[in-house]
């Protein structure tokens, strides 16, 4: 035998030696030297209880065994071999050590490679354990974060003593076995598998994208927001609207089903708790995030605790909430996190700012009842009264909360409007418009229908005080205004060029207004860039005036802003030039005066007159004389070769006409001769029918008449 062979040989009855001390096997193997390789013992005794990882026995506490951190085992360090042993190693018998073949050496190999992917694999199963262990506490840690009270342990299951010291027996099994209830066990195994079923872990996930997958869905769907809002710029069509309504899963919507109405008014569906707002399009703004709360609060279930991803699903299910619930958050009071009807709200609450308001409040469905609401409340303190009015009315506290809470959206748009005229904080009125904000995405219709009506009521007094400002800023923050058509943008828009155009400059406060109104009309055409020619003609007309210059700065950062944005435009140059540059020049506005004059610059050398298309030239039409070897006098030759190709095809065409007239007037000529034919055939047959019917009367007459003249002679006779 090689080396080898004697060293896998020990190697095999050092194992079964250790495997007769197993719990299942009664045979016992004799004495033998322990194994060595490379002068270290393979053993595999390096903990002190003296057990093999290969041994197929159940340990519990009650043994000993691994009853510690430290006695668990850990992944064995590989031992670096010396290189002079390789060289001195020789056989027992004392012959010199030979050279090892090729099924030798990959033999050894095979056997130190199960080796260590037995260590990697104890290492592994260690670490599972320990992870299994930090995760049956991973419950009580966010019950300690939380601030709710640790729940007492349960009792511990009595242990069971196996019959016979057979440790693989279920311990359920084993307590039917021992005469348990045999009902509460099918109850429990039917809740086990009822379990298993719902568990989260059962269905399969997502593959996880990587950067590249990522980023291109990322594009792909900044591409759809953008080509979305660019058919609405342009008053185009959905390009979805005639397929069928689909929910986001893929599933068609019955007939019943009633669209969103925020689509219709350029907003978005209502944003989840769990989803993070993203500022893409023009009609979003993030909230302060002291109007919305961070977010929701695992709720730790006592029967699932000992499963930290069973934590995770229900705080899952609960951030899939409606956009309303995160304004109940951070807003109740003590009390009230108790009763059952706040449950869904946040736990923990802060200290509020104001200790002197209520944490509750009706809510108000006209503007008169909001009025007596805030009436002992300070202007400061208004936002808070209204973030708590929408969190103790959300609805999903109650159902009729969500008309009460419509009709709060059309008062608040009231209210904006009243904060203005009565020259209240503008961050104030700023919060509110907020609010609205997010409002408009729930009840999108009710908001819309305040704002037009605010707008009838200034197209019909044609009088626009702050609060009619306040509005139409409103209302560029809300709505997208780069639609073709909206309805309420549109109206505004008509508004305010409506003011701009008609209007007369009687004093310093119809300045302050148009200056405004401009730059509101930059503000909504800044994505569109759509022409709005009051806006000039506005602005003009208020630096031509016998106005300070510095009453008129606004007016010429208007003109400037319209310069930059309107620059692209083709009559650009007929917009600004000369007007534009006269009045500047005349104000000795240099700064602005020099903007404008390079986009003019500009504008004419990006300009190209109007001209005949460019033609390719084409070359003079040359004759060549053609010789032909047999040249026929009588024959007519033409040097234009087109020429003579159309008289060929005419003559072709003239020779193929006459052979086909031909054709039809011998086809026409034999189908006369059939047609006679046919007609002498039937004349004949005709007449021959004739003579033969004539032919037989006479006979049938000549019968009778004899008879009668036998039967008169007769008569004659007898007298």
């Amino acid at each position: 035998m090689t080396p080898e062979e004697k060293m896998l040989e020990r190697f095999t009855r050092e194992k079964l030696k250790r495997k007769g001390g197993s719990l299942f096997d009664l045979e016992e193997t004799e004495e033998d030297a322990p194994l060595t390789h490379l002068g270290q013992s393979l053993t595999f005794e390096e903990d002190a209880k003296g057990v093999d990882d290969f041994d197929d026995v159940e340990l519990t506490d009650e043994d000993g065994l691994f009853s510690d951190a430290e006695d668990r085992p850990r992944k064995r360090r590989r031992s670096s071999a010396d290189p002079e042993n390789d060289a001195s190693d020789v056989e027992e018998d004392g012959q010199p050590e030979r050279k090892k073949t090729k099924a030798e050496v990959m033999k050894e190999v095979m056997a130190k490679s199960k080796l260590y992917k037995y260590e990697r694999q104890q290492a592994k199963e260690d670490d599972e354990d320990l992870r299994e262990e930090l995760d049956r506490g991973l419950p009580d840690v966010l019950a300690a974060l939380m601030g709710q009270p640790l729940r007492p342990p349960p009792p511990p299951a009595p242990s069971i003593v196996a019959p016979n010291g057979d440790f693989s027996i279920n311990p359920d099994r084993a307590a039917l076995l021992n005469g348990g209830d045999r009902e509460k066990a099918d109850k429990d195994y039917d809740a086990r598998l009822r379990q298993m079923a719902m568990d989260k872990r059962a269905a399969p996930t997502e593959r996880t994208k990587t950067e590249e997958e990522k980023a291109g869905r990322e594009a792909s769907r900044l591409k759809e927001l953008e080509a979305s809002r660019l058919r609405r710029m342009r008053g185009e069509e959905s390009e979805n609207e005639d397929e069928p309504k689909q929910l986001s899963e893929g599933v068609e919507v019955d007939e019943d089903f009633v669209e969103d109405d925020a689509a219709e008014f350029g907003l978005n569906e209502p944003r989840k708790n769990n989803e993070k707002l993203i500022l893409e399009d023009e009609d979003e703004f993030e909230m302060d995030d002291d109007l919305i709360a961070s977010g929701s609060e695992p709720d730790v279930d006592e029967h699932e605790s000992s499963d930290a991803e069973g934590a995770e699903t229900r705080s899952g299910d609960h951030a899939q909430d409606d956009e309303e619930n995160e304004f109940v958050r951070g807003v109740l009071s003590r009390d009230e996190n108790g009763r059952p009807e706040f449950a869904s709200g946040a736990n923990a609450v802060g200290e509020s700012k104001a200790t002197q308001l209520a944490y509750s409040y009706p809510c108000p469905g006209t503007h008169g009842e909001l009025l007596k609401v805030l009436k002992d409340v300070p202007v400061s303190e208004i936002p808070v009264v209204v973030q708590r009015i929408r969190a103790h009315h959300s609805p999903q506290l109650d159902a009729e909360n969500k008309q009460n809470l419509a009709k709060f959206s059309a008062v608040l748009v009231d209210h904006i409007a009243y904060m203005a005229t009565l020259k209240q904080p503008l961050s104030v009125i700023e919060t509110l418009i907020r609010h609205l904000h997010s409002l408009s995405r729930t009840y999108p219709e009710t908001i819309a229908t305040a704002f037009r009506s605010h707008l009838q009521t200034l197209h019909s007094t044609n009088v626009l005080n702050s609060g009619g400002l306040v509005l139409l800023t409103a209302i560029g923050s809300i709505y997208p205004t780069s639609d073709h058509f909206h309805q309420v943008v549109t109206p505004a828009i008509t508004l305010m060029a409506r003011w701009l155009g008609m209007s007369t400059l009687r004093g310093p406060q119809d300045l302050a207004t148009g200056a405004y109104l401009v730059a509101l009309c930059i503000k909504y055409q800044q994505l569109s860039k759509r022409y709005v020619p009051e806006a000039v003609r506005f602005t003009l007309g208020a630096l031509l005036s016998k106005t300070p210059a510095e009453d008129l700065k606004p007016h010429i950062a208007n003109l400037s802003a319209m310069s930059d944005l309107w620059s692209t435009k083709s009559a650009f140059t007929e917009i600004f030039s000369p007007s534009a540059t006269e009045v500047l020049k005349n104000r000795n506005q240099k700064k602005a005066f020099q903007r404008l004059h390079v986009l003019l610059d500009q504008a004419r050398l990006a300009r190209r007159p109007l001209e005949l298309h460019h033609h390719k030239p084409l070359a003079i039409k040359t004759s060549i004389p053609k010789f032909e070897e047999s040249y026929n006098p009588d024959k007519h030759y033409d040097p234009d070769r087109e020429r003579a190709d159309s008289a060929k095809l005419k003559a072709e065409y003239k020779r193929e006409r006459k052979g086909a007239m031909r054709e039809l007037r011998k086809d026409a000529n034999f189908v006369a001769r059939e047609q006679l034919r046919e007609k002498k055939e039937a004349d004949k047959a005709y007449e021959t029918k004739y003579k033969r019917l004539v032919a037989d009367i006479q006979g049938e007459e000549g019968r009778e008449k004899n008879v009668y003249e036998r039967e008169k002679r007769a008569r004659k006779g007898k007298r």
